[in-house]
């Protein structure tokens, strides 16, 4: 049996799709078909469809916002797991508890209503909880780490568990969940009241000075690469300084407006994205003796 046949009948009507292309799921606008594509609405759900992946033993991707992957042109074979509709979000006081399919703009607008600061940074962040958590993103020196107080977690045996603030192992683009197989449920966020006019004020800031120094008119997976385990060195200044701004190969370019993102001109492969990393790794070594690392996660490679 195919593993659509065997995840169809699991779920709602809408809620499992066959070949769905991943290229319509990525903030790159890139990737090919997943076998099958899923989008659980609870952890009822999710937990329902990992069981029957495992009992089969087909192999489970599971997915924020689709903004920090590059999809292989070949796609992704077994189970992809969307958790966008996984998205409910409740204030209790200074704390926001948030399914880990939560856009983080829809997080940080909450939090503006309800009067609490410390997801500014996030307002202009795409991508989900989840993925934040995983990823421990941050932006204009602030990060997820400062506000996470509990994540919960679906292990492969059906338990639900939830770790505190210091079990979390968060770190520079890092987290416990790297390391582990558990699928995040929810966050929880405790933060600071505020008077909501400053909240606005700030996002505003933090967002203005995005937009102005980001490419966020082309498809990216936003920074690329992660920045360098050495004081003052980032990876948009060494690629700057190796004089790579407007580098292409295929449809593939280091952003002229931001050297830290690789953009998809208009109709990039995954093969092109990764020649041009490969590229501007070995030119920045070439010129620097820094090794860049990816900060993109690579979805249904081989390598």
């Amino acid at each position: 049996m195919s593993a659509y046949n065997t995840i169809y009948p699991l779920l709602p009507e809408g809620l499992v799709l066959a070949d769905e292309l991943m290229s319509r799921h990525t903030s790159f606008k890139i990737g090919g078909p997943a076998e099958v594509y899923v989008t659980p609405k609870n952890t009822h759900q999710l937990a329902t469809v990992w069981q029957a992946c495992q009992k089969a033993g087909y192999p489970v991707t599971v997915l924020g916002g689709g903004c920090n992957v590059l999809v292989s042109d070949q796609g992704i074979k077994g189970v992809v797991i969307a958790t966008g509709q996984m998205n409910e979000i409740k204030t209790q006081g200074t704390r926001i508890v948030a399914g880990s399919g939560t856009s983080l703009s829809k997080l940080a607008e909450a939090a503006y209503k309800a009067g609490l600061s410390g997801l500014e940074f996030a307002s202009g962040i795409p991508g989900t909880v989840g993925g934040a958590i995983y990823m421990n993103a941050g932006a204009y020196e602030y990060e997820i780490k400062d506000i996470c107080e509990a994540v919960t977690v679906l292990l492969p045996c059906g338990e639900v568990k939830t770790y505190k603030k210091e079990a979390l192992a968060l770190s520079y683009r890092t987290s416990r969940f790297q390391n582990e197989t558990a699928i995040i449920t929810e966050g929880e966020f405790n933060l600071t009241p505020k008077p909501s006019e400053e909240i606005r004020a700030k996002m505003i800031g933090l967002n203005t000075r995005r937009r102005s120094t980001q490419p966020l008119g082309d498809p990216s997976a936003g920074s690329t690469f992660k920045r360098p385990p050495i004081k003052d060195k980032y990876a948009a200044r060494l690629i700057d300084e190796a004089g790579l701004k407007g580098f292409t190969i295929g449809g593939a370019q280091v952003s002229e407006k931001h050297a830290g993102f690789v953009i998809n001109t208009g109709n990039a492969t995954a093969a092109d994205v990764l020649a041009l990393m490969e590229a501007v790794k070995e030119k920045v070594y070439a010129s620097s003796g820094i090794m860049l690392e990816p900060e993109v996660q690579m979805l249904g490679f081989s390598i």
